[in-house]
């Protein structure tokens, strides 16, 4: 029994509780939500620290063995995404002291970043699959309140896209978890992987049927080809911490499910199931960064990158592997951190613009150069670029693509790559580089902005842009370490036998 495994899920509730209890109090609710994404960032080091020293972490709750019991499992995949959801949550928790509105925190925004971020780590550490199922559900009543907050129309409409896409991708999850109850009589997932490495060859087309309701509810849930048209639609509109939390996030849970499904529970018919995800992959980061290269809003283009970046985690498990499944490990790794950073910069330079239109903003480098700096640090990591960790995340991922002759998805891939560093391109020219629009000079908007936003706002808006820039140039800097912890995460998901000896006791 291993009781840190709960605590990445028990301190985000904990602190969302003790939030109500404050609710007519925005300023402890303020430093309740630093303090609180800053203790889950402690227990998820810790996790990580001890699955890496022993392998797996088991809690059964409430003393009953698996499968009869809700098992909470800490490999290290699982371990690592912890730890990034919690310096997501971190970051954003600092970012939103000064970039959320006073008058929209009165309406449950910290509570509601609590629900979410414990919803996320549920996701990431459940054995169970019907509980990963109630864990989405968690995640996705907290991320539409936090959508909607505030009731403008935009919001509004990206919202009913966003729940409605999601609640179809849930529908089919539960009639997924139905089949497969009633397939093998179980809910534990190592229990299952176990009992469907016996199934016959009569049911073998029974299971390849629930694979496949399972690959398009999770696709749709990180917003992959072709029903992803419900993030550009809405993750520009929320504030600006909440773009850069789901950003971040929710995305990757969808993306952690395809891994997790389709590396332990799912591995019969690897032939007809990877060769699916290697479409999906494909299409995924061609629809996506065309998306962003029509685009000329800030945010709405970093939300397609999203969607073309979500493309190249599915081709690591797609290419299924040793290689691959590192590159898909490290690819995530490196992009929640750049991408919710990103946003952050787009908030920044909102705060200090008043726009996220390309086209009327302008000269922010002459004036505050040290932006354009925390601006290009991620972007080019995102468009791969040495010495950051895109690059080597991408390096990877062609490598063993090229191994396994995967030539069209390389090429894709590649190309993908030459049209991201054309938006971020687009995007340094129009807010950094060109002269600021006529009508008014960029020194005056700069300082009026500053005024309005005192000192101490715009300290809070700096230091979680620079500590994730930080992290982005140690993970590019530093990448064997990062490789070695990717390779071992990964060796655990091409070894199913070692996860259900760890939950059950037994090896299969």
């Amino acid at each position: 029994m291993r009781p840190e495994v709960a605590l990445p899920i028990l301190i985000p509730l904990l602190f969302g509780a003790v939030s109500l209890a404050f609710w007519r109090s925005q300023r402890v609710q303020r430093w309740l939500g630093v303090i609180g994404t800053g203790a889950l960032l402690w227990s998820s080091i810790v996790l990580l620290d001890a699955t890496r020293r022993d392998g797996y972490l088991i809690m059964h709750m409430g003393d009953w063995a698996g499968p009869f019991g809700i098992v909470l499992v800490s490999d290290l995949f699982g371990a690592i995404m912890v730890v990034l959801a919690a310096i997501t949550g971190f970051a954003t928790a600092l970012y939103s002291l000064a970039s959320v509105p006073r008058e929209l925190e009165k309406f449950g925004y910290y509570p509601l970043m609590h629900l979410l971020l414990a919803g996320v780590c549920g996701a990431f550490l459940t054995g169970d699959i019907f509980n990963l199922y109630v864990w989405f559900e968690v995640l996705l009543v907290a991320s539409f309140a936090l959508l909607i907050l505030g009731g403008e129309r935009a919001q509004m409409e990206g919202a009913i896209k966003y729940v409605t896409l999601n609640l179809l991708s849930s529908v089919l999850f539960l009639s997924a978890v139905g089949l497969l109850y009633g397939l093998t009589g179980t809910l534990n997932m190592a229990d299952i992987a176990w009992k469907l490495g016996q199934i016959d060859d009569e049911q073998a087309g029974l299971v390849t049927v629930i694979s496949i309701l399972f690959m398009v509810s999770f696709g749709i849930k990180a917003a992959a080809f072709p029903l992803f048209f419900w993030l550009p639609a809405s993750y520009h509109t929320p504030q600006v911490a909440v773009s850069a939390l789901f950003a971040g996030l929710l995305t990757k849970v969808g993306v952690y499910a395809l891994f997790r499904v389709f590396t332990l529970i799912f591995t019969q018919e690897v032939e007809f199931t990877h060769t699916l995800l290697l479409w999906m992959a494909g299409l995924t980061m061609l629809t996506g960064v065309l998306g962003a290269a029509a685009q000329f809003e800030f945010r709405r283009i970093l939300s397609f990158h999203i969607i073309s970046q979500i493309g190249y985690m599915i081709l690591g498990l797609a290419l299924f592997t040793p290689l691959a499944l590192v590159g898909g490990v490290f690819y995530i790794m490196h992009h929640i951190i750049v991408k919710a950073n990103l946003f952050l910069v787009s908030g920044l330079v909102y705060r200090l613009r008043g726009s996220y239109e390309l086209k009327e903003l302008g000269g922010l480098y002459r004036d505050m150069p040290w932006v354009g700096i925390l601006f290009l640090i991620p972007a080019l990591s995102l468009a791969g670029l040495p010495p950051l960790s895109g690059f080597f995340a991408k390096f990877i991922l062609i490598r063993a693509g090229l191994e396994t002759g995967a030539w069209v998805a390389v090429g894709v891939a590649l190309l993908v790559g030459l049209l991201t560093l054309y938006s971020m391109i687009k995007i340094w020219g129009e807010v950094f580089w060109k002269a600021a629009p006529a009508g008014e000079s960029a020194p005056e908007t700069v300082e009026r902005r500053s005024e309005r936003s005192r000192g101490r706002d715009l300290y809070f808006f700096y230091l979680p842009i620079a500590g994730l820039a930080v992290l982005t140039l140690i993970i590019g800097l530093s990448a064997q370490p990062i490789y070695v912890l990717a390779e071992t995460a990964a060796g655990q998901l091409l070894d199913p036998a070692g996860y259900i000896e760890a939950v059950l006791g037994v090896r299969p």
